[in-house]
């Protein structure tokens, strides 16, 4: 199972191996997430290989033949990679374009293509790919699934019913039970820095959400909760915060940080309060200091980390021991 795309593609390749687990497929992860696949030990016959795969990955492959595709959405990123969004957006989508149509090892076994509809630069960039495959594309779109979320407790939010749907769907295609899928789905434990709940203190919820790289992805996140002291900033991938405006009323401040600071005080500043801190930590003690009980004090940057910190899990990690001290 290969799973790609700008957001999501961590969680939907984790809840993946978690559903085969769940149902006792031997399975491995890998790729872009966790070991190096193949620094694993081979699986058996009829185990399964989990693949979170970066457009930078699919550039290199040449022959990676899916039995599945997973798609989970396109929006503009990595432009300093690719010349336009077109270009990026092509790169993801050759992961579909190099997976033959028939196995010809097991010729009565189904090539599966699952792909997210809510993306238009997906829909519209598609074109002769799916003629090719149509008989194997399935188009998932969540507003088809009014799912009760309340019984999969870490797959809270919009962006997570995409991510539990394009999961089950590409279990579908592995023949996997349903209800050992669904019971997946109520266990799945959730991954670091994303979404991750720390702790509660005095009434205050802290969530760790340092994944969130870019507008799109911290969107869902603002989505999530009523009332957020949001700490945002680090090294901006655009110069605007378009993807959170819908959700900037759940915001009671910001506190930007990092070489976007200025700028995401001056995006934010019409519309909300905002706190210029400079760093994490400073960021973290002036948000803690404000919040009220019942509020939720939010890591989720919408930037890079790579001006003050070496991956966003250290960003991550940096904000997890700076609440354990408070």
């Amino acid at each position: 199972v290969g799973i790609t795309g700008t957001n999501g593609k961590s969680t939907t390749t984790a809840l993946v191996h978690h559903i085969l687990q769940t149902a006792g497929v031997p399975s491995l992860m890998g790729g872009n997430i966790g070991l190096p696949i193949l620094s694993q030990e081979p699986l058996p016959e009829g185990g399964v290989y989990v693949l979170e795969l970066s457009s930078y990955q699919i550039d290199l492959t040449k022959h990676l033949d899916c039995d599945v595709v997973v798609i989970t959405n396109i929006t503009p990123d990595h432009l300093e990679r690719y010349s336009t969004y077109e270009e990026y957006a092509d790169a993801k989508l050759r992961l579909a374009r190099i997976q033959s149509l028939y196995d010809l090892r097991r010729p009565s076994h189904k090539r599966w293509c699952v792909v997210s509809a809510s993306s238009k630069m997906l829909r519209d960039r598609f074109g002769d790919l799916e003629g090719r495959l149509a008989q194997f594309v399935t188009w998932v779109d969540t507003e088809a699934y009014p799912e009760d979320q309340s019984k999969w407790p870490n797959l809270q939010g919009p962006h997570n019913l995409e991510n539990a749907v394009l999961a089950r769907t590409a279990c579908e295609g592995l023949d996997i039970d349903y209800r050992l899928i669904e019971q997946a789905l109520r266990t799945y434990p959730g991954l670091p820095h994303r979404m991750e709940r720390i702790r509660e203190k005095d009434g205050v919820l802290f969530v760790n959400d340092s994944k969130a790289t870019n507008a799109t992805a911290t969107a869902p996140a603002l989505a999530a909760f009523p009332a957020i002291r949001w700490i945002c900033g680090g090294q901006a991938k655009a110069d605007n915060l378009d993807e959170c405006a819908p959700f900037f009323s759940n915001v009671r401040e910001a506190y930007t940080i990092g070489e976007a600071s200025d700028l995401f005080a001056r995006i934010l500043a019409p519309h909300i309060k905002v706190a210029e801190c400079g760093d994490l930590a400073h960021a973290l003690l002036r948000a803690a200091h404000d919040a009220q009980p019942g509020e939720t004090v939010l890591l989720s940057p919408a930037c890079a980390s790579f001006d003050q910190f070496t991956d966003f899990e250290a960003r991550g990690d940096a904000f997890r021991r700076l609440v354990g001290g408070l």
